[in-house]
């Protein structure tokens, strides 16, 4: 056989090769997903499925509705990094991500992601309802394009904006239970929504050398950490106002309303921290506190709502 031949034989093996050899594992495809975020969404979800009925929700719809919104967001995670790769690379925190440390081939990755999407979407299409399917495909797209590729890099309220598409996960446990919207799940996604601007702002002041480095108009490098203290502050505020909101329209009670207040003293104890700008370890430790406080936030939700139950 010739020497050409070989060669022209031989690229896709060395090609098959180079893309199995890599250095990535199994780790590596489910660190794309970015389970710990995932894990929260799932149970914001679950807390939704359970809230959008008087008794327990259908185990096939808990079961095929929490796969398929698991899947789904794990697919928009793994987009996330690989339109954030170049990013990544440039952030102590992000640098050892499997594409950004070039441990995961770029198309392995797309791959990846397309697949875990098309199967969550799939399935909730499939076992659960349409109106599901196409809010998380509007979550997917709005997370996984519109905030990471565009919005990230177009404006200091990215996070404000782009939100919306991370509020998604208790309505989409509503609306698969239930299969409409109404006033209850809108209400759970703008107790995310909220919540989001402290939470992730929080962690921007901890990380702010690193985004201006990266060039990531993120609000402490366009505008100071001054002020977005001040914005952490608010926005605390301005959460403590719409966990307040399940109470007052009727849809939680006294157990959801004590809770919640220890949960919101707490909160604004930690956000008033930040705010003071004193403790430079106080940004950071607020973010990890703000994730607590909104599993703590839909856990009493829940536990109010079957209190209730038990009571009537």
């Amino acid at each position: 056989m010739s020497n050409a031949l070989l060669k022209r034989t031989g690229e896709p093996r060395l090609a098959w090769a180079q893309l199995v050899g890599s250095g990535w594992g199994w780790r590596d495809l489910l660190t794309l997903c970015k389970p710990r975020v995932v894990a929260v969404m799932l149970v914001c979800s679950l807390v939704g499925m359970a809230l959008a009925t008087p008794t327990l929700p259908d185990l096939s719809v808990v079961v095929f509705g929490l796969t398929g919104i698991g899947l789904a967001a794990g697919g928009a995670a793994a987009f996330n990094h690989v339109v954030d790769r170049r990013l990544d690379m440039l952030m102590l925190r992000t640098a050892r991500r499997p594409v950004a440390s070039e441990r995961m081939p770029v198309v392995l990755a797309l791959a990846w992601a397309t697949l875990l999407s098309i199967a969550g979407i799939g399935l909730l299409l499939w076992q659960v309802n349409a109106l599901t399917a196409w809010l998380t495909l509007g979550s997917l797209i709005g997370y996984a394009l519109i905030y990471t590729a565009f919005l990230k890099h177009a404006t200091p309220q990215n996070i404000v904006i782009g939100g919306v598409a991370g509020a998604a996960p208790p309505m989409l446990g509503w609306t698969a239970v239930t299969g409409q919207l109404g006033p209850e799940p809108l209400l759970l996604v703008l107790i995310v929504f909220a919540w989001t601007p402290p939470h992730f702002w929080a962690l921007a002041i901890h990380k702010r050398d690193e985004y201006a480095r990266a060039e990531v108009p993120m609000l402490p490098v366009t505008h100071g950490e001054a002020f977005t203290r001040l914005q952490v502050w608010l926005y605390g505020w301005l959460t403590v106002a719409v966990t307040l909101l399940p109470f007052v329209i009727g849809m939680s009670g006294a157990v959801y309303l004590v809770g919640v207040t220890v949960l919101n003293v707490r909160f604004m104890v930690w956000n008033w921290r930040v705010w003071r700008g004193v403790d430079p370890k106080a940004p950071l430790a607020a973010f990890w506190f703000s994730i607590r406080y909104i599993l703590g936030v839909f856990g009493v939700l829940l536990l109010d709502h079957y209190a209730r139950l038990w009571v009537l």
